[in-house]
């Protein structure tokens, strides 16, 4: 009966929708989305409260990865993963998925991990990793001290 009376409703809010078909995990992030610009309906920035009817386009930038997703049914109450295509049609095009794991790739292959189930770090590993990051504050703030000099002869 529940989601019978969510399908016959005309609209619903689009914070509420987001979260319900799992764009984002809780409906503050939904709304914190919408408040920055990350949410938008059919183009159109739009405040947490705004409408969103079927056939609308939903544009939700979630880190690297920009999602365009259609309304294709209304939903407020939250729904298996499994179910969520039965609400919502992905229009986001392959390259963006492609874009966004190639940008997770390198992000990853950047970073320095340790190995999994290496534990927390000793405290030998810890005053080696303060010091380089030390070193590194020192040449930024080194090389903007020669960008400034520089810039002030030219």
């Amino acid at each position: 009966m529940g989601e019978d009376a969510a399908s016959e409703a005309e609209s619903v809010r689009v914070d509420v929708w987001a979260w319900a078909v799992r764009l984002y995990k809780t409906r503050t992030l939904s709304a914190n989305a919408c408040k920055r610009e990350q949410l938008l309906v059919n183009g159109a920035r739009c405040k947490p409260s705004r409408q969103v009817r079927v056939g609308d386009l939903i544009e939700a930038r979630r880190g690297p990865l920009n999602l365009t997703v259609e309304v294709k049914e209304i939903l407020s109450k939250r729904v298996g993963a499994k179910r969520v295509p039965e609400f919502a049609i992905d229009r986001t095009p392959p390259e963006v998925y492609e874009a966004a794991e190639e940008a997770r790739q390198l992000a990853r292959n950047t970073i320095p991990q340790r190995e999994a189930g290496s534990g927390r770090p000793t405290k030998r590993e810890r005053r080696e990793l303060d010091q380089l990051m030390e070193d590194a504050a020192e040449e930024q703030a080194d090389f903007e001290e020669f960008v400034k000099s520089f810039t002030k002869r030219g």
